[in-house]
């Protein structure tokens, strides 16, 4: 007579040989998981098997998938935060634009040197959204965009008449007033991230005749960073919001 218990055992330990895990067992065979443990636990698992390789394949979609949910959940909390802060930040004062627009230029322009006297600001940044920041800190002082000069420095065997054509449609100017671009040689030693249709290199602003502004700014810059008691009317950001 048949013993239906020893069949399931000789099952179990066959479907262990083929590199099935516990749980697969249990569930193949309709047993309970610790039954399944007891009959093939102490048997090594083959990880060159067949069954092992799906195993494998398997276990890396769920993670993939796992890792996609995550980062989508992650990517829309940022964009939620993000979106609160531009709320927050509305509509600039001008005296809050010319703020920031010192402080920018201080962190990203040219600086004039002791040896190299230049006065005439020069803004240089691959970030469309800094660049439209200080084309405006310019018209606050009134001055027209469409009077400024601009430059596209790019790598050469990327597509600069494009790039060129990109930046003056973003702010809004005539691309034939652009000037001749810079192009950066190529090193097929450096792997570049920087590369297709959505590189479109640097864009360089000049500022004709801004001595004046130069040196006012630099002033802006030394007055916010000299160092000042402590003002008990200043809050928190987080207070204001």
């Amino acid at each position: 007579m048949t013993d239906p218990l020893a069949e399931l055992r000789d099952a179990a330990r066959r479907l262990r040989a083929e590199g099935h895990t516990v749980n697969q067992i249990a569930e193949q065979l309709t047993v309970a998981k610790s039954t399944a443990y007891r009959w093939v636990g102490h048997l090594p698992l083959d990880g060159s098997s067949e069954a092992a390789g799906r195993r494998r394949i398997e276990a890396d979609a769920r993670r993939a998938v796992h890792r996609a949910a995550s980062r989508k959940q992650r990517e829309d909390a940022e964009r939620e935060v993000q979106d609160a802060a531009a709320a927050w930040v509305g509509a600039p004062a001008l005296r809050e634009l010319m703020l920031v627009g010192a402080v920018l230029y201080w962190c990203e322009g040219t600086k004039s040197k002791p040896d190299n006297p230049r006065y005439d600001l020069t803004f240089t940044n691959s970030d469309i959204r800094l660049v439209e920041l200080f084309v405006r800190f310019i018209e606050a002082t009134g001055r027209s965009r469409q009077d400024l000069r601009y430059r596209v420095s790019i790598h050469e065997n990327a597509d600069a008449e494009a790039a060129g054509r990109w930046w003056a449609a973003q702010l809004g100017v005539d691309p034939g007033s652009f000037q001749r671009p810079t192009l950066k040689r190529h090193n097929p030693r450096t792997t570049r991230t920087n590369i297709g249709a959505d590189y479109r290199g640097c864009l360089v602003v000049r500022v004709p005749r801004s001595r004046e502004l130069y040196v006012w700014i630099e002033g802006v810059v030394e007055g916010l960073a000299a160092p000042r008691a402590k003002d008990p009317s200043h809050r928190k950001v987080d207070d204001r919001r």
